[in-house]
């Protein structure tokens, strides 16, 4: 019963998707709400990424440094390994987790709002493709936003190690700044990237399709909220095991 249900979801979600990517009615009227869903979406996320990558960042350096006591271990590997959980993990797939709660959240509530208030069911009377209209603006917004938050990301979270070693005598601000630079590969943060990309799609896509289908009132509209987050989370973590091994293989 579940893998059927799974199943005719999925199937729902593929049409649903058929009907977002068709071309739009009128260019100009969708380059501005893209704009305006950038700015929402994208912008307003800039504060809650600086913030949490901040004391990220600090907390692994910390975490590093009092695990890494062994003679045999170079200092610098506290920078090395605070640089890597970041270009690797940190700064696209816990990131886009973060984010799947706050933006995912922000959309299916918008959308579900819109249906359960009837302005989809009269977007439709007019002729309006309202998936196209309300969905495709969101989508190419957040994912266009996505590779400006992963960088904030990395650099304020390398700041935050920064101002461990800057401000406490854990490690010193020489040794922290060697470790970053230390063997560095550039793929690494094309790899966050790329991930984050495909994540970006899974949020604003899922949060989309679940407030797309809200039916009901606003209790509705709080579940569909509820499933698209946890919806988005299971489906990045999947994607994440998958790009993982397709790209650092």
């Amino acid at each position: 019963m579940v893998l059927t249900n799974s199943i005719a979801t999925f199937g729902r979600y593929c049409m649903f998707m058929r009907r977002v990517f068709s071309v739009p009615d009128k260019w100009k009227t969708f380059f501005s709400r893209t704009v305006f869903e950038v700015a929402k979406l994208g912008v307003d996320s800039i504060p809650l990424v600086i913030v949490i990558s901040i004391f990220i960042g600090a907390v692994i350096t910390i975490q590093m440094q009092l695990n890494v006591t062994s003679p045999l271990i170079p200092a610098y590997s506290v920078g090395l390994a605070t640089r890597d959980i970041v270009l690797l993990e940190f700064s696209n797939s816990i990131l886009c987790l973060i984010l799947a709660g706050k933006v995912g959240s922000n959309i299916a509530s918008e959308i579900g709002t819109m249906r359960v208030t009837e302005q989809i069911d009269a977007l439709d009377i007019m002729g309006v493709n309202s998936a196209n209209f309300l969905v495709l603006p969101k989508v190419v917004g957040f994912l266009f936003f996505m590779p400006v938050l992963v960088g904030f990301c990395i650099a304020t979270s390398f700041l935050g190690g920064f101002m461990v070693a800057l401000f406490t005598d854990i490690i010193s601000v020489s040794r922290y700044t060697y470790g970053l630079q230390a063997m560095f590969n550039e793929w690494y943060v094309w790899y966050g990237f790329i991930k984050s990309l495909f994540f970006s799609f899974i949020i604003s896509s899922v949060a989309a399709f679940f407030g797309y289908y809200v039916r009901g009132g606003a209790l509705e509209v709080g579940k569909a909220s509820t499933n698209a987050v946890v919806s988005s989370s299971i489906l990045i973590l999947l994607m994440d095991v998958v790009l993982t091994k397709l790209l650092l293989q």
